[in-house]
């Protein structure tokens, strides 16, 4: 067991509410042997993230009427994660990970394929009300609900944080996707890459995509890389890279690492504020670090704090 991080206790007794904007859907993952659902998506699980790191987080997603719409809302509810539900007309998501065939092959249902999130009066006030407002898994190849979030944001340099985390099987037009999403990017506090993302929008390296940010107007962007941990790259010219922490136990499930790395990096914008160093960068990369390995450690993609391995 290691000791507590004075910067997760502190986020404990963090004011605001952050809102989260994105995708929230049942995760099905279908084995030779075996069938599992849970709640997933990674709007969704930075939301849940973030109230297990204590601070109060608003959800607005789209979560249809149906049974899977009561499983989300339940494990929400569960987490003291407020949801804004927009109204799903094709039902809730569904994400469904076939492994039966070896090769594992993602398919998502209709309602995951045609999703959309409202932006109505409550929905506004509780962005205008936020401290930072995180979007996550956005359909950002939808110029119409693009500029509707992004006119619902206002000062999104000082609160505004990014994670396209495109998914192939949702993706309905790359170049208008990659468009509006350096759009957004250029409009934000913070934008977080991976290098999946690297692949699938651009066939190109985090590198590449990070210097492409920078000159489309991005004044910090994060770029994970799994086992090579991640780096902090800022438009001052600040570069700062961290591995990912070594912890005690094996690795048993790498899903939820990427977004457990977004909410651990927004609890300490919240606490200590954005850093003005290369200290400070690196404290919230080595704090981002422990705690995306400690999710690694048990199934599924919720989020762990160190202490707890």
């Amino acid at each position: 067991m290691t000791d507590p991080d004075p910067g997760i206790e502190a986020a404990r007794h963090t004011p605001g509410r952050v809102v989260v904007v994105g995708d929230a859907l049942i995760d099905e993952m279908r084995e030779p042997d075996s069938l599992r659902e849970f709640p997933g998506g990674a709007a969704l699980n930075v939301a849940v993230g973030l109230a297990i790191l204590g601070v109060p987080t608003t959800l607005i997603a789209m979560v249809g009427d149906d049974a899977d719409g009561t499983v989300l809302r339940n494990f929400l509810a569960a987490h003291d994660v407020e949801l804004i539900a927009t109204p799903g007309p094709f039902g809730s998501s569904r994400a469904t990970s076939d492994r039966t065939d070896g090769e594992p092959r993602y398919i998502f249902n209709e309602a995951a394929q045609k999703r959309r999130v409202e932006f109505g009066p409550r929905e506004r006030a509780a962005l205008d009300a936020a401290p930072l407002v995180v979007v996550s898994c956005f359909p950002f190849d939808d110029t119409v609900q693009t500029d509707a979030f992004l006119a619902a944001v206002t000062d999104g340099p000082h609160r505004l944080v990014i994670d396209p985390n495109p998914r192939a099987g949702m993706l309905h037009d790359k170049a208008l996707f990659v468009q509006n999403f350096e759009r957004a990017a250029a409009r934000s506090l913070l934008t977080k890459v991976g290098d999946e993302d690297a692949e699938l929008l651009y066939a190109s390296s985090l590198e590449v995509l990070r210097a492409r940010l920078l000159a489309a107007g991005a004044h910090h962007v994060l770029a994970t890389a799994g086992r090579a941990g991640a780096i902090i790259e800022t438009d001052d010219g600040l570069l700062v890279s961290e591995p990912i922490t070594a912890l005690p136990g094996a690795i048993v499930d790498t899903m939820g690492a990427g977004d457990a790395t977004l909410a651990s990096s927004v609890q300490s914008f919240l606490t200590g504020g954005v850093p003005a160093d290369a200290a400070g960068w690196q404290h919230l990369l080595a704090t981002a670090m422990r705690i995306a390995a400690a999710t690694c450690r048990s199934e599924g993609a919720l989020l762990r704090v160190p202490d707890a391995v």
